[in-house]
């Protein structure tokens, strides 16, 4: 079995209009539902060993966000394919993961699209199509490597957005 985490970037600032999208970092509302994030997966025992994130600061920001209530120290892979990605593009980088458990932080609308067709049957959510900021869909796949995933297999344990983050 394999599980993934994927988790769209927490809110991001648009206070400097000429900062590259690139560089955008998260506002104050980011930093605190990427924390909450954090303490919502460690809480459910969804503790990734391997993250696969895009290198925009954003996303990185929501990984320092996220890491620190989770225990031990997974391997961080920044992943410049990531930014933007489409879903063939993410399915690809995914199936290079080597861990059982594999966080991916990435962006919309790709993540969005990446999500619904990785489900084999869509979570009850009015918010899943649209995949806001920090919302997180954690899957199980019946496989025995990364390399084996594909659309449609993915069951789904949960899927949350920044509101409903209670530990």
């Amino acid at each position: 079995m394999k599980r993934l985490i994927l988790t769209r970037h927490a809110k991001s600032s648009w206070d400097d209009p000429l900062m590259a999208d690139h560089d955008r970092p998260l506002n104050a509302r980011g930093q605190a539902a990427a924390a909450d994030l954090g303490q919502w997966l460690a809480s459910r025992g969804y503790v990734p060993t391997e993250v696969l994130c895009s290198d925009a600061l954003r996303t990185r920001k929501t990984w320092s966000g996220v890491a620190p209530a989770l225990p031990g120290t997974p391997i961080l892979e920044l992943k410049p394919a990531l930014y933007h990605a489409g879903p063939d593009v993410m399915l690809a980088v995914l199936r290079h993961a080597t861990a059982d458990c594999v966080m991916m932080i990435g962006h919309n609308p790709g993540i969005a699209e990446f999500a619904g067709r990785l489900v084999a049957v869509a979570p009850v959510s009015p918010e899943f199509a649209r995949y806001p900021t920090a919302a997180t869909l954690v899957l199980e796949f019946d496989i025995g490597s990364w390399a084996d995933v594909g659309w449609g297999s993915g069951i789904v344990l949960d899927f949350v957005v920044p509101r409903e983050f209670v530990a």
